[in-house]
């Protein structure tokens, strides 16, 4: 069986590099040549025009459409909105509304695909990528980190009156397409939990969870096993800095309460059995429903790419600065 994607070299190309005519500017900055700097332009080989012929960069001549077409599909939305801004050739090309289509049914699968067409149709007219800039959904390609700080009383010593400690912790949730979602609170920096925060490495000390996406609005719940178990019930809502960003999760309630031991088991949806709760709501009376207030500082998103260089990395007494925005 040929291939579909044949690799086709231009006329132009061929008769160049068999006649060895074409000539390069060597340049200090290497990644130019890529692009093609010429010391001048050579006509067609058997072309009978005595006019310059430009030929084009030479990635384009090499690689054909076909071939770069399987490599924008096998990219991420973010690398293709980085691709765009490549030249002219793979903007238009990035615009197709395959690459789009794959990633809105990709993003939203949970909706299914029959809910996404409508919803496309009827909302975003029938553009894929309009939805994707437009429709509020959570990012799974890196972690919402929640940064909160509390201070804390101390020992009190001869020298100091009143001693005081500024303590540091986040909250940690990284989304899965298949509607779970692991959840960690800890006061490890950011680049040492993300190597944590999947389920094949995932300790004790990270909790699996199911969540749910209507419009804006996210409803999770994570259940902490134990003598006395305990699910955490949490909404948010999603919202973004810029236009497709999604980058910001508000926290709108963190509710625990008591379940029995043999109600729900670890690997049970426990967001289908904890909905339509009350907020004060418990099933155990040795765990009492609390309605948390502090600790309610937004999520910032972090994609895996940055989680070495994040400003989260720095130490409290540099961070004070930080705000979420």
């Amino acid at each position: 069986m040929t291939s579909d994607f044949g690799l086709k070299v231009p006329a132009e190309l061929e008769s160049a590099l068999r006649l060895k005519t074409a000539h390069y500017f060597v340049t200090q900055r290497p990644w130019l040549d890529l692009y093609g700097k010429y010391v001048s332009s050579v006509a067609p080989f058997g072309s009978a025009s005595r006019t310059p012929f430009v030929d084009p960069a030479p990635i384009h001549r090499c690689l054909p459409d076909e071939l770069l077409f399987e490599v924008f599909a096998r990219m991420s939305p973010y690398d293709l909105g980085r691709a765009s801004c490549v030249c002219r050739k793979w903007r238009y090309t990035v615009r197709n509304p395959v690459f789009w289509r794959n990633a809105c049914l990709k993003g939203w699968q949970l909706s299914g695909a029959l809910e996404n067409y409508m919803i496309l149709q009827s909302k975003y007219g029938s553009s894929w990528r309009k939805m994707w800039l437009s429709r509020p959904r959570v990012r799974t390609d890196g972690l919402y980190v929640s940064r909160n700080t509390y201070i804390r009383a101390g020992v009190a010593e001869w020298k100091i009156t009143n001693p005081v400690h500024i303590v540091c912790y986040f909250r940690y949730v990284r989304f899965f397409p298949s509607g779970r979602f692991l959840y960690k609170n800890s006061s490890q920096k950011v680049k040492d939990v993300a190597k944590l925060m999947n389920f094949r490495a995932s300790k004790a000390d990270v909790f699996s969870g199911h969540y749910t996406l209507a419009d804006d609005k996210i409803e999770a719940a994570v259940l902490y096993p134990g003598m006395r178990p305990t699910v955490l019930r949490i909404r948010l809502r999603l919202r973004g800095t810029t236009p497709g960003a999604n980058n910001r999760m508000e926290l709108l309630s963190l509710v625990t309460s008591g379940v029995n031991s043999n109600e729900v088991s670890p690997d049970e949806d426990i967001l289908g059995m904890v909905e339509g709760w009350q907020d004060d709501e418990t099933h155990n009376p040795d765990v009492p429903a609390v309605s948390h207030k502090r600790g309610m500082t937004p999520f910032v998103f972090v994609p895996f790419h940055e989680v070495e260089t994040t400003v989260l990395n720095l130490p409290v007494e540099k961070m004070d600065y930080f705000v979420p925005g």
